[in-house]
């Protein structure tokens, strides 16, 4: 497979919704991305990990979760980006016409990361798909809001906090021993939620680029 970048378009369930697809030389696998709350695909802490992740072999999805009109409702009301079953059915449709698209790279192991409210429907997502959902990486997630769900996921999940997001790192803390053997917790030291501080995002990077090469490269 050669190096491809192009936009995209998600389909299934009744929705469209536009994406961005790239695949590296050779890739190893494929991660799809979910945003958190208030974000696009365009979120720059999202593309900053993605190119690393293409960087180390990995192909990336980015796409919107909500639709145009969607998030110009949520923009006014906030309605949406906490409906974590919404967003994980959305999710799930994209790993699905990933597979029925025809895309060399719906051919490829599949991993999946998340960020804030976006990790919970990661994991729920993961737990809809375990045959084809081999990873999972949650950053400065909300693991809590995937509820129930949780029981279902297959996946090992890598949890990514800052140290300084004291809320989010204790809620993670309490939620490790509820995923899948193999799960793991990682602490970026002064980070804060956003990991706006400097080398803070470089490190999840690497952190996410490490766990993807282990549980889905193989490495």
């Amino acid at each position: 497979m050669t190096a491809m970048r192009r936009q995209v378009t998600v389909e299934g369930a009744g929705v469209a919704l536009p994406g961005d697809l790239t695949v590296p030389d050779d890739p190893s696998g494929l991660v799809l991305f979910a945003h958190g709350s208030g974000s696009s695909r365009h979120s720059s802490r999202n593309q900053a990990v993605a190119a690393s992740l293409n960087q180390a072999g990995f192909g990336t999805l980015l796409f919107d979760l909500l639709t145009a009109d969607e998030e110009r409702r949520d923009a006014l009301t906030g309605e949406l980006r906490f409906d974590i079953a919404l967003l994980a059915r959305r999710l799930t449709v994209a790993v699905d016409w990933l597979d029925g698209s025809g895309e060399p790279a719906g051919r490829l192991p599949c991993g999946l990361f998340g960020a804030s409210t976006g990790a919970a429907a990661a994991l729920a997502t993961a737990g809809e798909r375990p045959g084809r959902v081999l990873a999972v990486v949650s950053r400065g997630g909300r693991p809590d809001l995937a509820g129930p769900l949780l029981a279902d996921v297959r996946a090992p999940v890598l949890l990514i906090v800052g140290g300084a997001d004291v809320q989010v790192r204790e809620l993670n803390e309490a939620l490790l021993g509820d995923l899948p053997d193999g799960s793991d917790l990682a602490v970026v030291p002064g980070a804060g939620h956003l990991f706006a501080e400097p080398g803070a995002l470089d490190q999840v990077a690497a952190l996410a680029a490490g766990w993807f090469t282990r549980h889905i490269a193989g490495g």
